[in-house]
């Protein structure tokens, strides 16, 4: 990618990090782990995928599910970012009168499948992979996982099934930023070292940088797609990232801010002076 490119990427995370810190007021949403996983999110839309509004029934295109549902307003701000749904209409996140909630909806234009009890998208994706190789189509199946997520049993049941039937369209991504919920996940249930375990299942595995825009472009287009394998892409990330004051904080799981603390907050993200953004004064509801 040129400098103009990655510069283009850069600038379309921070305003999807806007708009997710302007969804986490009037209910709050899940900030920190939407934060995390912003930068996959655009360079996937941008840059990898073969989706847009405008082949979203076209049964050759790519398929990307959000299996960490709880990440959606990421998702929702590249929608919004792209064309899929109109700006304007973020401004209806929890309303009554939209389906902009907690979780994906397939009322949403772009939303393959809703999701939001965690394990189940990657044997949902791995049947849509499936099925694309019986009709002899070429299409890319991409799952973003939690890294949390990981503890699921039905993750470690699909990843063995995906490689007996040789998958090799079929691609995760783990969101890796270390947290679960309102703790570590290496505090909990320890899932290091998780390349080795993907690749005991038989999967091609890489880890990369996930906020950085030229690994991930070097990472994707060299994916061994066609070699009888699934792939599994571990994305080593930050929980808040882009806003130091919430950055790897575990009580920044779900978050709900007033007005003004979005306002400091998106000033933050900007470069501004933290200094009045004290744990005392963002305070999770």
């Amino acid at each position: 990618m040129t400098t103009e490119q990655i510069d283009e990427l850069k600038h379309m995370a921070l305003r999807v990090r806007e708009h997710i810190l302007r969804m986490s007021t009037a209910g709050g949403c899940f900030t920190g782990a939407s934060l995390s996983c912003a930068d996959l999110l655009v360079y996937l839309y941008c840059r990898y995928l073969h989706i847009s509004p405008d082949n979203l029934r076209d049964p050759e295109r790519d398929y990307l599910f959000l299996s960490k549902g709880h990440d959606v307003p990421a998702l929702y701000g590249v929608f919004a970012e792209l064309g899929f749904i109109s700006r304007e209409r973020l401004a209806r996140h929890l309303s009554v009168h939209d389906s902009l909630y907690w979780h994906p909806n397939r009322n949403i234009p772009g939303v393959e499948f809703h999701s939001g009890s965690l394990g189940h998208l990657l044997s949902v994706a791995m049947g849509v992979a499936h099925d694309c190789r019986m009709r002899g189509h070429d299409n890319r199946v991409l799952v973003v996982l939690g890294d949390g997520e990981l503890d699921e049993g039905s993750v470690w049941e699909s990843a063995l099934v995906a490689q007996a039937h040789k998958l090799d369209n079929l691609i995760v991504v783990v969101d890796r930023n270390q947290f679960q919920a309102n703790m570590r996940t290496e505090d909990l249930v320890p899932l290091e070292p998780i390349q080795d375990k993907f690749a005991a299942f038989g999967w091609n595995v890489l880890r990369i940088n996930g906020h950085d825009f030229e690994a991930m472009h070097s990472a994707f287009s060299a994916l061994p797609i066609g070699q009888g394998k699934p792939v599994a892409v571990i994305a080593d990330t930050v929980r808040g990232r882009g806003v130091p004051s919430i950055e790897e904080r575990a009580d920044r799981w779900f978050c709900n801010f007033t007005a003004d603390e979005v306002g400091m907050l998106i000033g933050e993200l900007h470069g501004e002076s933290a200094a009045d953004l004290t744990s005392e004064t963002l305070i999770v509801r």
